[in-house]
C-alpha cells in the first residue's frame, strides 16, 4: 500500500493539469508569447504550496530536512536554455505530455513521447562526455536562499508568497485592462 499516496498524488496533479488546460499546446506556447500566463500562475501556486508544506512538515518533525544537491551553474543554465527552447518549439513539457497522453491526444502521444525519448537517449549518450567538462565550471555547493542571506526559512517563504501574490494581482489587472480595451 506504500504506492497508494504517490499514485493518488499523481492522479490529483494530472487532474489539475487537465482542468487548467495545461496539457494543451496553445496554453504552453502562449506563455512564451506572453498572452496566457496560466502556466506561470499554476507553477507559482504549486511552489508556494510545496514550500509551505515541506517547511511545516520539517518544523513539526514529521519529515527530515530536504537535502539540497550541489548546484552546477553552467550545467543548469545550459540545461534550462535547452529545455526552454525545446518546450517553446514543441509546446509540451514532460508534465503536459503525460496529461495530454492521459486525455488521448495524438499530438502529445506521438510528438511529445518521441521528444521525451529522444531527450532521454541524447542525455544518456552525451552525459559521460559533457558533464565532466561543465561540472567544474562555476560549480557551487548546496546553495539555498536561507544560507545565502542568513535568514530563517519561513521568512523566505513569506517573501516568496508575497511576491507571487503581487505578480498574480498585476497579471489580473493587465488581463482586465486588455479585456476593457478590446471591448471599447
Amino acid at each position: 500500500m506504500s504506492y497508494l499516496p504517490p499514485l493518488l498524488t499523481g492522479i490529483a496533479f494530472g487532474w489539475m493539469l487537465q482542468k487548467a488546460k495545461l496539457g494543451r499546446y496553445e496554453t504552453i506556447v502562449n506563455v512564451f508569447r506572453f498572452t496566457d500566463l496560466t502556466v506561470v500562475k499554476f507553477l507559482l501556486s504549486a511552489l508556494v504550496v510545496g514550500m509551505i508544506t515541506v517547511r511545516a512538515l520539517v518544523s513539526l518533525g514529521l519529515a527530515a530536512d530536504v537535502p539540497v544537491p550541489q548546484t552546477y551553474v553552467l550545467g543548469n543554465l545550459g540545461g534550462g536554455l535547452l529545455f526552454g527552447v525545446g518546450m517553446a518549439l514543441a509546446g509540451f513539457c514532460p508534465g503536459t505530455v503525460a496529461a495530454g497522453a492521459g486525455e488521448g491526444r495524438l499530438d502529445t502521444l506521438v510528438a511529445g513521447s518521441l521528444g521525451l525519448y529522444a531527450g532521454a537517449v541524447l542525455f544518456g549518450l552525451g552525459y559521460a562526455r559533457f558533464f565532466p567538462a561543465i561540472a567544474g565550471v562555476l560549480r557551487e555547493g548546496s546553495v539555498t536562499m536561507t544560507q545565502t542571506f542568513h535568514v530563517e526559512g519561513w521568512l523566505v517563504i513569506v517573501l516568496f508568497t508575497e511576491v507571487a501574490l503581487l505578480l498574480f494581482y498585476a497579471l489580473e489587472r493587465a488581463r482586465r485592462a486588455k479585456i476593457a480595451k478590446m471591448a471599447t
